[in-house]
């Protein structure tokens, strides 16, 4: 089931109207290799495919020589390279392409931007677009299968479940699905950060996923994962940024505009995935036999919300709301100085804005988002 990606018409775009290195970043298997090929199906040139996975080319590719890289490239129009941040010195290569083979089209993907992102921004300051690519979101599959609302909400439990990864979807024996996110997760989804940063305990890291895994939707505390861990606040946010830059989680801060009674101090944090969550804590159950399905759904619906918003261009602040005497809302956004809260209940049909988000904020919107309308959330409408 080869499902077609919001960012295929994107990358289309700025591959026939710009000049520039296009950077595709994302976590692995999330199908990068699959969405340039798919791109560059009918791209008129010749085209050269690198996979620095496998290393063919490596000596040019990283040379910092004019004629060796013209040497790699001669005689193709387009140059790919897949998996591009384990090829040393890789940004200051590019550029030297960039600048000397103007006529010569670029595309990059990467599995972590930690060291992509470090070879790449400084030396290609003005010569890039980057893109985004994440686990197929709720609105890619119901454009490609055409379902209707209610065929979208049948599929509510499996994804909560074992998520959206690509392969996950093709697969349709559970028990499959379960050995390939396990897989994933062991060492794979996150191999770049073992092997590009400098980690001096790597048991360390899933141990910290494992611990985030349990407080989705949760305020996190530095202190407690230090404490837990026996590991220094510093450790623990060097690990927090690479699972960020390999695309594994994000985080949302708290909104506030009057921080004696707003909480800030503290970030929730979220997985980009919920196969990948549910296979760190082994936790496949159906959802009728969870305690955890409320913060699963508020998971879903912010990670699909992200997705549909890089897609789409839709430019947003992004954070939840909490008071220091309990009020809250699950998600809020910023856009053009207007602010909009959304209330995220699995089960709920009706819910009234807190009277201290009004007070506070009168000429703020506020929102239910349920599995009768959630598609209108997923789709920016």
């Amino acid at each position: 089931m080869l499902i077609e990606r919001l960012q295929k018409e994107n990358l289309k775009s700025e591959l026939s109207e710009s000049n520039k290195v296009l950077v595709i970043y994302g976590a692995r298997q999330v199908g990068k290799t699959t969405l340039v090929r798919e791109t560059l199906r009918n791209f008129p040139g010749k085209v050269l495919e690198i996979n620095a996975d496998t290393m063919p080319f490596l000596e040019a590719l990283s040379s910092r020589n004019l004629d060796q890289l013209k040497g790699l490239v001669q005689g193709y129009d387009l140059l790919f390279i897949d998996e591009a941040q384990r090829v040393p010195d890789i940004g200051i290569n590019l550029k030297i392409l960039h600048d000397h083979l103007p006529q010569l089209k670029i595309i990059a993907t990467g599995s972590s931007s930690l060291d992509l992102a470090n070879r790449v921004k400084e030396p290609l300051t003005g010569r890039t677009w980057t893109f985004q690519l994440f686990p197929i979101s709720a609105e890619e599959w119901a454009g490609h299968t055409g379902a209707n609302n209610f065929e979208i909400g049948t599929k509510l439990e499996e994804w909560l479940v074992y998520g959206l990864y690509p392969e996950v979807l093709r697969i349709e024996n559970r028990e499959k699905k379960v050995r390939y996110l396990q897989e994933l997760t062991q060492s794979y989804l996150y191999k770049d950060i073992l092997a590009l940063a400098n980690i001096h305990y790597p048991e360390k890291l899933r141990q910290i996923l494992k611990l985030l895994a349990w407080q989705i939707g949760s305020l996190v505390s530095i202190n407690e994962l230090a404490n837990s861990l026996q590991i220094s606040r510093d450790a623990v946010q060097h690990y927090l940024d690479l699972l960020e830059k390999s695309f594994v989680i994000f985080r949302l801060s708290g909104f506030s505009r009057n921080l004696r009674k707003e909480m800030t101090k503290m970030d929730k944090i979220y997985f980009y995935d919920l196969g990948v969550r549910n296979a760190l804590i082994e936790n496949f159950s159906s959802l009728s036999t969870r305690t955890d399905t409320g913060q699963l759904w508020e998971n879903f619906l912010i990670s699909e919300r992200l997705k549909t918003s890089y897609y789409h261009f839709h430019y947003a602040g992004r954070f939840f709301w909490r008071t220091q005497t309990g009020a809250e809302l699950d998600y809020v956004e910023e856009t053009g100085g207007q602010l909009h809260g959304f209330e995220l209940k699995w089960g709920s049909k009706t819910a009234s804005a807190p009277k201290t988000w009004i007070e506070t904020y009168p000429t703020a919107t506020f929102h239910l988002v349920n599995r009768e309308n959630f598609m209108d959330f997923v789709r920016l409408k």
